[in-house]
């Protein structure tokens, strides 16, 4: 018996919950599956399952072995994509995808340079503002909100911080008012979020009355934030958007800050990509170059900097 190949088979049952799902992931029979871990089993002198009709689960021994055969399995494909990716050219299609203002400004424009150094990689991507789930979706990578990083098992990486701060448009703030406490917001048309609820909380911190959030609502809302970016400048209500979006009308009138003592720069950008055991050479590229572009400090808030993708194309960061 080979045993990589039995460690193979049986962590792919496991993951699959079940010996006919784990058969047709390994695009075996389910019979040679049953006979890898009816021998793997002998060998070991253990049970590794408790098998019934309709399900399988691991038994005291089986989980602690699973335990030991992922962390070898995980060592053996780190030292393959180690080796392979120092020759090897990215090349298939990447499926990416980006919360749909950061998308929309920060990384379709330098898209371009990435794929220039890649030639052989196609793009696919899906710009949404709702969680996505790597797995499910059949997406590659993913460049999501703080809020949304919830699953143990992917890998979530720290791209930069997402400075945010509460504006209106001045004819609102002309029809309703300019809030002096964060209590005020209780008595306006805040924008909310539809496809994240956590969107909603707004944190507040003074020396007054310490650190609190407050769960906003109002009569308009949309289901990206670029809805609710244009619901502002419309004059519908009060919003909470990145500085990045929104500094341009800020500085041109079209948006005026609200309670701007309190500062909004909690939340972060993460990359989301599966368990390293998965990490393809295509994507590995594309998060060495998002990390390149906004690490450590992203291109909008570099010292004399501007937010130029054309800095993205000759590999620059932002702390150049």
């Amino acid at each position: 018996m080979d045993k990589l190949i039995a460690m193979t088979v049986f962590a792919r049952v496991v993951e699959a919950r079940g010996f006919s799902a784990g058969a047709r992931a390994l695009e075996m029979s389910p019979s040679a599956v049953s006979k890898q871990i009816a021998r793997l089993e002998e060998s070991l002198g253990v049970q590794l399952f408790y098998r019934s009709t309709r399900r399988v689960t691991l038994t005291e021994a089986g989980r602690a072995y699973h335990e030991r055969c992922i962390r070898i399995l995980d060592e053996i494909a780190d030292a393959e994509a180690a080796t392979t990716a120092l020759n090897a050219e990215p090349r298939g299609t990447l499926r990416i995808a980006a919360t749909v203002s950061f998308g929309r400004v920060e990384i379709l424009p330098r898209i371009d340079a990435f794929m220039r150094r890649h030639p052989e990689l196609s793009i696919e991507c899906e710009l949404t503002d709702r969680h996505v789930d790597l797995v499910e979706d059949g997406i590659d990578v993913a460049v999501q909100w703080r809020e949304q990083v919830d699953d143990p098992d992917i890998v979530a990486r720290k791209l930069c911080v997402n400075r945010r701060i509460i504006c209106a448009a001045p004819r609102y703030i002309r029809h309703h008012g300019m809030p002096q406490r964060p209590e005020d917001l209780r008595a306006h048309n805040c924008l909310t979020l539809s496809a994240l609820d956590e969107f909603n909380d707004w944190a507040f911190e003074d020396a007054d009355q310490g650190h609190r959030v407050l769960r906003v609502h109002g009569n308009f809302r949309a289901n990206t934030v670029d809805g609710l970016y244009g619901a502002a400048l419309a004059g519908l209500g009060v919003a909470r958007l990145s500085t990045w979006l929104v500094a341009p009308d800020i500085e041109a009138g079209r948006l005026v800050p609200v309670l701007p003592d309190y500062r909004h720069d909690y939340s972060a950008f993460y990359i989301l990509y599966p368990h390293r055991r998965h990490l393809s050479t295509k994507v590995r590229a594309f998060v060495d170059f998002l990390v390149d572009v906004f690490t450590p400090v992203p291109p909008w808030e570099a010292t004399g900097g501007s937010d130029d993708p054309a800095r993205a194309e000759s590999g620059q960061g932002a702390d150049d």
